[in-house]
């Protein structure tokens, strides 16, 4: 965004054409407004058939209208996308909430093994 205010986007996206491949972890997870979500559309339109994108996120493509705030850009921005990709949906447990809970378990056996030495 902060390319994009400073007027220099398109240089901003040129630089990161560089890469062979970039990650966009997370989408979704934020709300971003029209003018974050028109900047990345900006991006996934230049690099479109040009290099890897990697994205992760938590909503299906059914969903990202909720990103993109409009279904014609939502619908160009994943037609880019799924045209030379490949897509893997991992319906796996939260890595995160189970360590958490692991860490919760931990703290109430420590809470349990004090109370029954007093």
């Amino acid at each position: 965004m902060r390319a994009k205010q400073d007027q220099e986007l398109p240089k901003f996206i040129r630089q990161l054409m560089r890469y062979d491949a970039l990650i966009v972890d997370g989408l979704g997870y934020v709300q971003y407004n029209r003018e974050e979500t028109h900047a990345l559309f900006q991006f996934l339109a230049e690099r479109y058939e040009r290099g890897s994108v990697l994205i992760s996120g938590h909503l299906p493509f059914s969903q990202w209208e909720t990103t993109f705030h409009d279904p014609m850009t939502t619908a160009a921005a994943v037609d880019r996308l799924v045209h030379h990709c490949v897509v893997l949906e991992l319906n796996l447990p939260s890595y995160r909430l189970e360590s958490a809970q692991r860490r919760q378990s931990a703290i109430q056996e420590g809470s349990n093994m004090e109370s029954s030495a007093d």
